[in-house]
């Protein structure tokens, strides 16, 4: 069963930084593409950044290009997202979902607030 259990979330004041980790299991993680996705309160999912599982190449958002970086240690089966320059649009729920550009399959998410 593939589980996804995404967790680093919280509040921060604009400006800031966060680093979401989401730790992934029941599957081989290193043979998969990873993205992350998040979903705005009252708004659809929204992709925000992939990274493939053989090349490491990534993807972006382009409004989070140059503030977000996606990465992996394939030897924690985690997935990560470092964000820099938080503004208050990047205000959501936070999923990781196994694949490229993928919303599906996905964990619980984590919420990240950004107010002053």
């Amino acid at each position: 069963e593939v589980q996804l259990v995404e967790s680093g979330g919280g509040l921060v004041q604009p400006g800031g930084s966060l680093r979401l980790s989401c730790a992934a299991s029941g599957f081989t993680f290193s043979r998969y593409s990873m993205t992350w996705v998040r979903q705005a309160p009252g708004k659809g999912l929204e992709w925000v950044s992939s990274i493939n599982g053989g090349s490491g190449i990534t993807s972006y958002l382009d409004s989070v290009k140059g503030r977000f970086t996606i990465s992996r240690d394939n030897a924690k089966n985690t997935l990560y997202l470092q964000m820099n320059s938080l503004k208050p649009e990047d205000a959501a729920l936070y999923y990781c979902a196994r694949g490229y550009i993928s919303f599906s399959p996905r964990g619980q998410g984590t919420r990240v607030t950004v107010s002053s």
